[in-house]
């Protein structure tokens, strides 16, 4: 899976490198070295102009972690942080968002956990990992989006009645990844942008064709802090080596 991801470039980093041509200028998100599930992440999109029907692509904040419209609370995307890609295209929560509603959701890498077994001189943990490409090129994962109306909200047009949240479509891992965790999220090659963006593009056989392994599979995988263990610590520091001594707490 990926539960943690870090995620520091700026909308003027963003906006170029994706092609974007609108941006919602009154959201703001602060860089994140320890981007959690049900955190606010920056977004590519595609969506038809009210006025124009033309399409125009966007970047905004999206909640990570999908809720299906059909769902009773908000609560459930907690729970649905990421998709797999073998069942993507079928399963009732994600096959409507995937024909329709992709997006691209830009990291700088992501995390993964390592059991290590006790020793006579320390206690068995976990030791997180940063995976991300070699270049140090931003990676674009590949997600889906979904609008979600919140029943205790009695108007439509009250804009805290809507959440659009998002899913990271994962895969087998392979490479230096597979050696720390089983799963890892997919990626969109630059080339595949458009394809994968547009809305009116629907053939499921077609769109996982455009899935990939982030960066061709060229990842550096290194240990870090065991810091980033908890969520409610941030900042640089939690790419840090991890000391000698770590896994003896």
């Amino acid at each position: 899976m990926c539960g943690r991801y870090v995620s520091t470039r700026t909308p003027q980093d963003l906006a170029p490198l994706f092609q974007v041509t609108a941006r919602h200028p009154e959201q703001v998100l602060a860089p994140s070295w320890n981007v959690a599930p049900t955190d606010d992440v920056w977004a590519v999109l595609e969506r038809a102009d009210h006025e124009s029907g033309e399409l125009v692509r966007q970047l905004r904040p999206l909640r990570w972690g999908l809720v299906p419209s059909w769902a009773k609370s908000l609560g459930v995307g907690a729970k649905m942080i990421n998709a797999r890609v073998e069942t993507v295209h079928e399963k009732p929560a994600y096959r409507r968002a995937f024909a329709k509603r992709r997006c691209l959701l830009p990291a700088d890498g992501f995390y993964e956990w390592q059991a290590v077994p006790a020793t006579d001189s320390a206690k068995a943990h976990k030791q997180p990992y940063f995976i991300s490409p070699e270049d140090g090129a931003v990676m674009a994962m590949a997600g889906l989006y979904e609008f979600w109306r919140d029943p205790e909200i009695a108007e439509d047009d009250d804009p805290a009645a809507w959440w659009m949240t998002c899913t990271i479509i994962t895969t087998e891992a392979t490479d230096l990844a597979g050696r720390i965790h089983p799963r890892m999220p997919l990626a969109i090659a630059q080339a595949d942008h458009d394809a994968w963006l547009d809305p009116t593009h629907q053939d499921p056989d077609e769109l996982r064709a455009l899935l990939a392994t982030p960066a061709d599979g060229h990842l550096d995988t290194r240990a870090v802090s065991t810091a980033v263990n908890s969520v409610r610590n941030n900042g640089a520091h939690l790419l840090d080596a991890p000391p000698a001594d770590s896994g003896s707490g």
